[in-house]
């Protein structure tokens, strides 16, 4: 497949599945795989011939749909939002959770790939602040499109380029090393529940005081379904929860009750 006809291909096809071009630039050769994939097994030769097969087969844009998941993932991703996280964050919203009289903080984990988002915010806290914060437990809702990457995160095992960002102690108490990989301690994986869900299509019913949704919506939906997204993560948090986006990306609109606690680290509070 040649660039100029992928590049062609995806201007045209993620508008009509609320995605846009701009963010898929630097993986679209990830995209591009996983496209050609699909024309052999329909037995297509070209581009050209799958945009025709759309077209007559509108069942088929689901599976194009999920030929655009992305999942780009690794333990202590963005170091210094995990350090706000620990010096700021979390303890603020565990000071306000014992204020209130309860004794769980409760974070979402959106996009969370193989996990290891979830399980370094479980390995912050239980390292660096459980003794801080005894009463207080960390119970996390880590979810994700693709069911695939869900039975990967709940399998617990990885490779050790994975955990190169990871602060050395952490690597070392909390993982048992196989022969050829890492596995998360299970004290670790405790606090973590897996589901599979489309944060474009469900939401869980409860509220949460930390919510993390970094290099997903904000960087490949487009802006209505962004600010439709954004409105949902709102309707899920507390006031004074926290919201959690990449380094960079920005909020598709002001508003919402949102204010920044660190632009910088894409942090925003529930006001």
């Amino acid at each position: 497949m040649k660039d100029a006809e992928g590049v062609h291909f995806l201007q045209w096809c993620l508008p009509k599945v609320g995605l846009i071009w701009p963010g898929y630039q630097k993986v679209r050769r990830q995209v591009y795989k996983r496209i050609q994939r699909r024309l052999e097994s329909l037995s297509l030769s070209t581009l050209v011939d799958y945009q025709r097969y759309l077209e007559t087969h509108p069942e088929e844009w689901t599976v194009l749909d999920s030929l655009c998941w992305i999942s780009i993932s690794r333990f202590y991703r963005d170091k210094s939002v995990f350090e706000f996280l620990e010096r700021d964050v979390l303890p603020c919203l565990a000071r306000e959770v014992s204020a209130q009289g309860d004794d769980v903080l409760r974070c979402w984990s959106i996009g969370c790939a193989g996990g290891e988002e979830p399980y370094s915010l479980s390995l912050l806290w239980k390292l660096e602040l459980q003794a801080q914060f005894p009463t207080v437990r960390l119970l996390i809702l880590a979810t994700d499109i693709d069911d695939r990457a869900i039975a990967h995160a709940r399998q617990s095992c990885y490779q050790p380029s994975s955990l190169k960002d990871l602060p050395t102690e952490w690597r070392a108490q909390g993982f048992d090393r196989t022969a050829e990989e890492f596995q998360i301690k299970p004290e670790f994986q405790e606090p973590v529940t897996f589901l599979t869900q489309d944060i474009r299509k469900a939401a869980p019913k409860e509220t949460f005081h930390l919510i993390l949704c970094r290099y997903l919506p904000f960087t490949y939906f487009d802006v209505p379904l962004q600010i439709n997204t954004l409105r949902c993560l709102v309707e899920q948090m507390q006031i004074g929860s926290a919201l959690v986006v990449g380094k960079g990306e920005e909020l598709p609109t002001e508003g919402f009750g949102l204010v920044p606690w660190s632009e910088k680290e894409g942090v925003y509070r529930r006001a």
